[in-house]
């Protein structure tokens, strides 16, 4: 099996995640430090911080005919287009913004969760 650049890379994508989180809390911490700073402006980042977003998980797709789909009931089982062991999308508000694996939360092993092994470059649109 050919190696991903994921796992050639294992500490990188860590290390994207840990700086644009941080790069992330700089910028507001100078928003909070600015002298011209009003509290509608520390308001207007509370506002932000508090907006809720979408996020999915998305484990595959597939497409089928509509005949197929009417057929499906209970216990039926849809194949997808990823294998197991493959990365997950996570998707915020429709924008895929990284990939990850799944893993079983440690503190509570009857839910499982997304350990993030990729995080999606932003681009701009035009």
């Amino acid at each position: 099996m050919a190696k991903t650049k994921v796992e050639a890379e294992p500490d990188q994508p860590d290390e994207q995640l840990d700086r644009a989180i941080e790069e992330l809390r700089g910028v507001l911490r100078e928003e909070e430090r600015r002298p011209d700073a009003t509290l509608q402006s520390s308001a207007n980042s509370s506002i932000i911080m508090t907006i809720p977003v979408d996020v999915q998980i998305i484990l595959g797709s597939t497409e089928m005919p509509v005949s197929e789909l009417m057929a499906l009931q209970k216990g039926s089982t849809v194949a997808l287009n990823r294998r197991i062991g493959e990365p997950v999308d996570v998707v915020v508000n429709g924008r895929k913004i990284a990939r990850g694996e799944i893993t079983v939360l440690e503190s509570d092993p009857t839910r499982f969760g997304i350990r993030l092994t990729e995080i999606i470059a932003a681009t701009k649109s035009a």
